[in-house]
C-alpha cells in the first residue's frame, strides 16, 4: 500500500506560480516513478509530468517550459513547480505511482487560474 497526499493548490491569477507537493508513505519512494496528472471539468485525466527514479523527467507539450517536476527522496516527496499559469491549467491535480500491480492516487488538489 502506498498513500499519497497532495498539497499546495489554490487560486492564482494568470501568469502566477504555484508549487504542488505530494508526500508518499513507506520506505520505497526512491524506487518509484512518480507522475502528476490533472483533470479539468468535463475532460479526461491527462498526464502532466513524470520523474523517474534516476531523476529523468518528461512533460506534456502543454506545460513544457512552464512546469518543473522534482523529487526529494529524503522527504519521500515529489513536487510540481508551475510557473506562467494559464486559465487552461485550471484542474484538479493528482500525483500517482504504479507499483507492484497497483495504481495509487492521491486525493487531488484544486488549482484555479483566473484570467
Amino acid at each position: 500500500q502506498v498513500q499519497l497526499v497532495e498539497s499546495g493548490g489554490g487560486l492564482v491569477q494568470a501568469g502566477g506560480s504555484l508549487r504542488l507537493s505530494c508526500a508518499a508513505s513507506g520506505s520505497l519512494f526512491s524506487l518509484y516513478v512518480m507522475n502528476w496528472y490533472r483533470q479539468a471539468p468535463g475532460k479526461q485525466r491527462e498526464l502532466v509530468a513524470t520523474i523517474t527514479r534516476g531523476g529523468s523527467t518528461n512533460y506534456a507539450d502543454s506545460v513544457k517550459g512552464r512546469f518543473t517536476i522534482s523529487r526529494d527522496n529524503a522527504k519521500s516527496t515529489v513536487y510540481l513547480q508551475m510557473n506562467s499559469l494559464k486559465p487552461e491549467d485550471t484542474a484538479v491535480y493528482y500525483c500517482n505511482v504504479f507499483w507492484g500491480r497497483d495504481d495509487y492516487w492521491g486525493q487531488g488538489t484544486q488549482v484555479t487560474v483566473s484570467s
